[in-house]
C-alpha cells in the first residue's frame, strides 16, 4: 500500500462510539499503521478542504464521493480489509495542496 492507495478499513467515529467499514485513502504508512482520510458520499457534507472524487476504474469508487480531508485517522494495518483502486496524479496533487492549506504548511 502506498499514498493515494483507496482502501477499505474500519474507521473510528469521531466520539468513538464504534466504526464503520469505509473507503478511505491512504496519505501514510509505517510497518505497522496506516494514516488514512475517509471517504464518504455524503455529499452534502461537503467543507472547503474536502476534494470531489469522480467515480473511474481507477479508484474503484462507485459512486460520486468526498474525501474528508479533515477526517485524519491513523490506524492499524491490520484494519485494512482490501485495496479498492488508487488516485490518478492530478486528484493526489490536489489532495497535497488542500493537506498544505488544512495544516498551514
Amino acid at each position: 500500500m502506498a499514498k493515494g492507495d483507496v482502501v477499505l478499513i474500519r474507521f473510528p467515529f469521531t466520539d468513538l462510539s464504534g466504526s464503520k467499514l469505509r473507503p478511505s485513502i491512504i496519505l501514510a504508512e509505517t510497518a505497522l499503521d496506516l494514516r488514512v482520510c475517509f471517504i464518504t458520499s455524503q455529499l452534502q457534507w461537503q467543507e472547503t478542504n474536502d476534494v470531489e472524487l469522480i467515480p473511474s476504474v481507477e479508484n474503484g469508487l462507485k459512486i460520486p464521493s468526498l474525501i474528508r480531508i479533515n477526517k485524519i485517522a491513523t490506524l492499524d494495518r491490520k484494519l485494512a480489509v482490501g485495496l479498492l483502486g488508487r488516485l490518478n496524479q492530478n486528484v493526489l496533487t490536489e489532495l497535497n495542496v488542500k493537506l498544505k492549506l488544512l495544516l498551514d504548511l
